[in-house]
């Protein structure tokens, strides 16, 4: 995922068409969901095969349906156990599997990784000379390694091996995976990262990565939809849904075979992804959880880093997103032809699934829209707390209104801070597409941060000469400094 900024509109989400949600009243059924979202239009309009999608509240999966065809060729339709490759889903999935195993005391993620690798080896950099790369590094994306994703394989191809894949003798490299930047100083995405791990832990159990995610996680969980096991392979599912080009015609065989298992080979199904979701919901409670931990848990989906990361990752998990003042932990999938969003709040047990089988211009425009509604229409709204927020004093009211380069995302987009009413807002095209709306209001707390409604960081801000210079971001106990480049209104 080399475009940044593209990936920020992929998994965010919202179209600009406002919904009026007062004459729609919830009821025990959801069935409301249905109408509003109206899926089927969307679905001829941008040519899109099928959609699958699933919204949980309060612990729970409410609402479940299913759109479209399994393939345009045929008539068969999608139905909840119609499975759909999931592509970067598979990251968190990883990242669970290796903290279940290290609280199982089978291995350790702050162990330098190239100790448990035996087909393959770390290349030589000076980025590494004096700083070993820990598993723990690979996990949230702070290793410095290259690839950021894979092409996929058919029947047919011949299948690189994951040695083969780093060494880079593949679609997309001409060269071995390798560092750009001294492990644990900043971030960047990467796939290949997540192929070491890989290879790490089939090296160190003797078990294909598939075995071991079924052993750990999809059995326990009885997720019966769900496998990293490749079409090529013994033991595939049978109910798939094929993925689809522009045009709304199957590639190639319409089942891809994708070697880099860790990174992006987990098939699943909506409702087997909400499961996951709320077990860790669950366990972040630490209430009626099964298989993961609330320490586990914890650490999988705390915030992790924050320089140059988008707004913010843990360990697999996207956290740039402050959906009506929730914190949510969330992962975008995207292979050829297929692709989806797992959405979920850290508290109170809310979130939705939506796979498609489609490619990104026929199903992001459907997906954007369906995010949008279940967000509007389920009313989800976590309130900040009144006696938190204080006035922003008129002279620094003056000082902070202007335009800047883009100081919450760092995506290079125009970023503004704008007076109404007395109040001051951010206007940004990434906060107009993530909630169909440019008045994300900028609140003064009491402890002397700001804090923008549906943005998860606080910031504070700095002067020099009456001019605010730069942005300090703070979550939890991380902190990064974004310069400003600002010019008054």
């Amino acid at each position: 995922m080399k475009n940044m900024f593209y990936f920020l509109l992929l998994v965010a989400t919202i179209s600009t068409a406002q919904t009026n949600n007062k004459t729609l009243a919830k009821n025990n059924s959801y069935s409301f969901l249905t109408d509003s979202l109206n899926i089927e239009p969307q679905l001829e309009k941008f040519k899109l095969a099928g959609l699958s999608l699933v919204v949980f509240e309060n612990y729970k999966i409410v609402y479940s349906n299913q759109f479209g065809l399994k393939s345009a060729n045929a008539t068969e339709k999608i139905n909840e156990n119609t499975a759909f490759s999931t592509a970067s889903i598979s990251k968190p999935i990883t990242s669970f599997l290796c903290h279940i195993l290290e609280e199982k005391g089978l291995i350790n993620l702050d162990d330098p990784i190239d100790k448990s690798l035996k087909r393959w080896h770390l290349p030589k950099s000076k980025f590494t000379e004096n700083h070993n790369p820990t598993w723990r590094q690979f996990l949230n994306h702070t290793s410095g390694t290259t690839q950021g994703g894979f092409a996929d394989y058919y029947e047919g191809d011949t299948i690189p091996t994951i040695k083969q894949s780093l060494l880079g003798q593949i679609p997309r490299y001409d060269k071995e995976i390798e560092f750009e930047f001294t492990p644990g100083t900043n971030w960047q995405y990467s796939g290949g990262g997540y192929v070491i791990i890989q290879m790490a832990l089939e090296d160190t159990f003797n078990k294909s990565f598939a075995a071991l995610a079924a052993e750990h996680l999809f059995i326990p969980l009885g997720l019966k939809n769900t496998t990293m096991i490749q079409p090529n392979e013994k033991g595939f599912l049978t109910n798939i849904a094929l993925v689809h080009d522009e045009n709304k015609k199957v590639i190639k065989t319409g089942i891809p075979i994708t070697p880099q298992v860790s990174a992006s080979g987990l098939w699943s199904t909506p409702t087997d992804l909400a499961i996951i979701s709320i077990e860790i919901q669950n366990a972040l409670r630490n209430k009626n959880n099964k298989v993961i931990s609330h320490s586990v848990a914890k650490k999988v989906t705390e915030i992790s880093v924050l320089k140059n990361a988008v707004g913010g990752w843990s360990y697999g998990w996207q956290k740039s997103f402050g959906y009506n003042n929730y914190d949510w932990f969330s992962c975008n999938g995207s292979n050829t032809g297929v692709g989806g969003n797992t959405f979920a709040t850290m508290t109170d047990g809310n979130g939705f699934i939506i796979l498609a089988n489609g490619e990104k211009p026929n199903r992001i425009p459907v997906i954007m829209q369906a995010q949008k509604k279940i967000l509007s229409l389920m009313n989800w709204n976590k309130k900040i707390a009144s006696d938190t927020v204080q006035e922003i004093p008129l002279p620094l009211k003056q000082k902070l209104i202007g335009t800047y380069n883009d100081f919450l995302y760092g995506q290079g987009v125009e970023t503004k801070i704008v007076e109404k009413n007395n109040r001051l807002y951010i206007e940004s095209a990434l906060l107009n597409l993530f909630k169909s709306k440019n008045d994300n209001e900028l609140l003064y707390l009491k402890n002397g941060s700001f804090k923008v409604v549906d943005y998860p960081n606080l910031l504070q801000f700095h002067f020099e000469n009456e001019k605010p210079t730069s942005v300090r971001l703070t979550r939890n106990n991380l902190t990064t400094d974004v310069d400003l480049e600002y010019k008054a209104n």
